[in-house]
């Protein structure tokens, strides 16, 4: 599910080591990688919160289940940069919703 996408006025690769340093200064356990799009991976134990651009030409905030690590992690991103948040998720394309 998609939680929030960040706003920048430039391209995503332009962002993408700022980004990078900027998770890596607030969350222990951080991968991320840039190919055709810049993906990030944030762990919290078993949660892991992605930031990508695999559906968006912006990086958004997406988890399998809401809860405390993907608020965190959006609240954390608040702090430096726009983002807009919403109020109920949205599935991604690959998603089934719930029955």
């Amino acid at each position: 599910m998609i939680f929030a996408e960040m706003d920048y006025p430039n391209d995503y690769r332009d962002i993408h080591q700022e980004l990078d340093g900027f998770l890596r200064t607030q969350f222990s356990r951080v991968e991320s990688g840039l190919q055709l799009d810049s993906w990030y991976w944030i762990f919290d134990g078993d949660q892991k919160v992605a930031i990508d651009t695999f559906s968006s030409a912006k990086h958004q905030v997406k988890c399998s289940v809401a809860g405390p690590h993907v608020n965190h992690v959006i609240e954390t991103l608040c702090v430096r940069y726009q983002v807009k948040v919403y109020v109920d998720p949205v599935l991604e394309g690959h998603e089934d919703p719930a029955p």
